[in-house]
């Protein structure tokens, strides 16, 4: 059976249509016998309203205090970061133009700091997904295909999350040698293949095409409640269906996927 010890892909009650706490949540992940959960809560503009006035850092307190949160906890190692959503057919991910205006107390002074700029100094490393893509509706396979490795490309990402489920279509060969490239990860999400056919056919392919051309991929649960922490059942059935190589799952343990984590950032 493929080990997997690491969900790096949660959210809690900071993504407001999630229902349980960090401690909760590292709770279930160490029943589970897990090793590492990243706790990647939503930043976006379907959590996060910010005008043409720019934002205040009163709506984005989560993200800024994460250093109060223990290392290890309960024996899991814990890790800080948050699923950005990829906003437009350039790459960019939320809060890219979105000046800092006020901070917690007093208004800020110009130059402005971006508010991605600020919410990712804070996270360890960040998810780029796709959800609401309207703007994507008439895209090209070709477009989609750079929108995502320009989403590679941001220095502080280092997963592109659940791109079997976003309905895009991509060249997910030239995707995954982008991401074999830079040392970053592809994820299999648990999420993505409950009730979903069309996601379970995509992302087998997606993950043979990992297979091929030698990308790493993460594994996640997407759990937005304690209960689906650490539970990937359907994502091993997949990758084992696939005769993926376990040498290139980067959850398989704790050790893996923080060397992983350390080369892509450079850190």
């Amino acid at each position: 059976m493929l080990h997997l010890a690491c969900d790096t892909h949660t959210h809690t009650i900071f993504s407001r249509h999630a229902y349980s706490t960090v401690e909760e949540n590292v709770r279930a992940a160490a029943e589970r016998r897990f090793e590492l959960l990243g706790v990647t809560d939503h930043f976006s503009p379907m959590i996060h309203g910010v005008g043409p006035e720019g934002a205040s850092m009163r709506e984005f307190q989560e993200f800024i205090n994460m250093r109060m949160w223990p290392r290890v906890w309960y024996g899991i190692q814990l890790m800080h970061g948050c699923e950005a959503d990829i906003v437009d057919l350039d790459g960019h991910l939320f809060g890219w133009d979105v000046p800092v205006t006020y901070h917690l107390s007093v208004p800020a002074e110009p130059p402005y700091t971006m508010l991605q700029n600020q919410v990712f100094s804070q996270c360890d490393y960040v998810v780029a997904s796709v959800h609401e893509h309207r703007w994507a509706d008439d895209a090209t396979r070709e477009q989609v295909t750079q929108m995502y490795l320009r989403a590679l490309e941001h220095p502080k990402v280092l997963i592109l999350g659940h791109p079997g489920r976003s309905g895009l279509d991509f060249d997910a060969e030239a995707v995954a040698e982008a991401a074999r490239d830079a040392g970053k990860l592809i994820e299999i999400n648990e999420g993505s293949l409950f009730g979903r056919n069309h996601a379970h056919e995509r992302c087998a392919e997606i993950a043979r095409a990992c297979a091929r051309v030698g990308c790493m991929v993460s594994t996640a649960s997407d759990a937005h409640i304690s209960y689906d922490v650490a539970r990937l059942d359907r994502v091993r059935e997949l990758l084992e269906g696939v005769d993926f190589p376990p040498r290139l799952v980067a959850t398989r343990d704790a050790e893996t996927f923080q060397g992983v984590w350390r080369r892509a950032l450079g850190l």
